[in-house]
């Protein structure tokens, strides 16, 4: 019997959540409901859902919040926000913060199956036959990974890695690729048929990690009524992808090195030991062997992994690739929104090429999602335009030069110093407005590089900076206001 697909609706209109529930619940779905922000991330964490269905307004604020948390949880289930206005802005904030698509209220309930169904076959939560779908479609975005000598060489290393069982050590910056890599390995690899299992070490807590990577027994503690199966037992035969495996605790270090020396673990509670056979991926973003160097690794475990390195160059250094895609991303968003908007411009290309891309692929993808949905294209060069790092090339972008210059004080050929010019000298900052002009330009710069790093996760990039999350949303709000002002036509 087929198992059914789980739904969580986040929406605090009974009647509106009823009937969507009432039909989804005739089409083989399985239901769960939440009205408020906090009873749908207990609901995320009990009931797993493999799609939500979120109500831009959940109460207590709106929706925004919900979905960032969601996906902080859950950085892989597809999270689809309704809502009853359409407006560009809000679209836009949404794309940024993981959201997998937007429908308008009121909208035509197989409409919302489609969507649903497009959300799971793009995120692999499909059927057998949709995952062999998303495996095909995988080798499509592979066929990128060659178009220039250094993504030429790591395709041959993973041709003659494939169809081995060792272990893989995949490298690179956020957002380059290091899943795309695991996956191409996986579909050419003689374990193909069999299961690929991924997780996230950092998205998940290290006090639930153990019982996630190797399950429980009933009575290992309490609330465990029943049995449950950890990760190595569904990828038994198949592929284990460990994200993030630089995030993984200490002491959890020692069981993973454990399974990976002699195929064996035990689950929490149990009693004996059980055999799998698994291969291994591991992914970081991060120089282990500076962790190693610090304790924070086991050096044991860093050489067990390993065995095959795979180091993806970012982005900033592959620029040759970048036209290639934007277009394949292009074609990718506009099928699967129903959205064709105009090819980006040849200015939009410069500019972009121009770019440094701090997110790497992840953020050019998402920009291209944004374009696909908003049809804006001058709001995406302004984005790019705003955010452009001042440390890429040694050259602020456009606003800040404005801001320095405007800073700083200027030369004057015409009149010398001691010409008493008072006009001149009362328009001359003092150094002490020079010193905090120059300190806010830093703080500005600093957040939005770590928002960009974070894929605008406002909690995690408050945590990087070491200010509260109230204080960064203050300073947005700032942030937002002096651009505002900075559009005023000046008198």
């Amino acid at each position: 019997m087929q198992s059914k697909t789980r739904i969580l609706i986040a929406d605090d209109d009974p009647a509106m959540a009823r009937s969507l529930g009432d039909f989804l619940s005739r089409r083989n779905f399985e239901c769960a409901f939440a009205v408020s922000h906090e009873e749908s991330l207990r609901t995320m964490r009990s009931f797993d859902p493999s799609v939500v269905l979120l109500d831009y307004t959940l109460p207590p604020a709106d929706g925004s919040e919900t979905l960032e948390r969601i996906k902080q949880m859950r950085p892989d289930t597809p999270v689809i926000v309704y809502s009853g206005v359409e407006a560009p802005d809000v679209i836009f904030r949404l794309s940024k913060l993981g959201a997998e698509d937007f429908i308008t209220t009121p909208f035509q309930l197989n409409e919302l199956v489609s969507r649903i169904s497009r959300a799971l076959e793009k995120n692999g939560a499909a059927d057998d036959g949709q995952l062999r779908d998303r495996v095909r479609r995988q080798s499509d975005f592979s066929t990128l990974f060659g178009t220039s000598p250094r993504m030429e060489e790591i395709k041959n290393t993973i041709e003659q890695v494939a169809e081995t069982s060792a272990t893989v050590l995949i490298r690179g910056e956020s957002g380059t690729g290091k899943e795309v890599v695991a996956r191409m390995i996986y579909a050419q690899s003689l374990r193909r048929e069999k299961p690929f299992v991924k997780v996230n070490c950092a998205a998940i807590p290290h006090e639930l990690l153990e019982s996630e990577l190797f399950g429980y027994e009933p009575g290992a503690f309490t609330g465990a009524n029943r049995q449950k199966l950890g990760k190595f037992d569904q990828a038994n035969y198949g592929t284990l992808f460990l994200d993030e495996i630089s995030e993984m605790h200490p002491a959890l270090q020692a069981k993973l090195l454990h399974v990976l020396q002699d195929g064996q673990f035990s689950r929490l509670g149990g009693k004996r030991d059980i055999a799998v056979d698994v291969r291994v991926l591991a992914a970081t973003n991060k120089f282990l062997e500076k962790a190693v160097s610090q304790g924070a690794f086991r050096e044991d475990l860093f050489y067990r992994l390993n065995v095959v390195t795979v180091h993806i160059p970012p982005l900033r250094e592959r620029g040759e690739e970048i036209p290639l895609f934007l277009d394949f991303f292009w074609r990718k968003y506009s099928e699967f929104y129903g959205k064709q908007p105009p090819p980006f411009s040849d200015y939009a290309l410069s500019r972009m090429m121009d770019y440094e891309w701090p997110g790497n692929i992840r953020e050019l993808e998402n920009l291209v999602k944004r374009y696909v949905i908003v049809g804006n294209e001058s709001q995406i060069i302004r984005e790019i335009s705003t955010h452009k790092p001042i440390i890429s090339s040694g050259v602020a972008s456009s606003a800040v030069t404005n801001s320095a210059v405007a800073s700083a004080p200027q030369p004057n050929n015409s009149t010398s110093p001691s010409s008493g010019n008072s006009q001149h000298e009362t328009e001359r900052p003092s150094l002490l407005e020079i010193g905090r002009r120059a300190a806010l330009l830093a703080e500005r710069e600093a957040i939005e590089k770590v928002l960009y790093e974070t894929r605008w996760n406002r909690r995690q990039a408050a945590k990087i900076l070491k200010i509260s999350y109230k204080a960064l949303l203050n300073k947005l709000k700032a942030m937002e206001e002096q651009n505002a002002e900075s559009k005023q036509p000046q008198a």
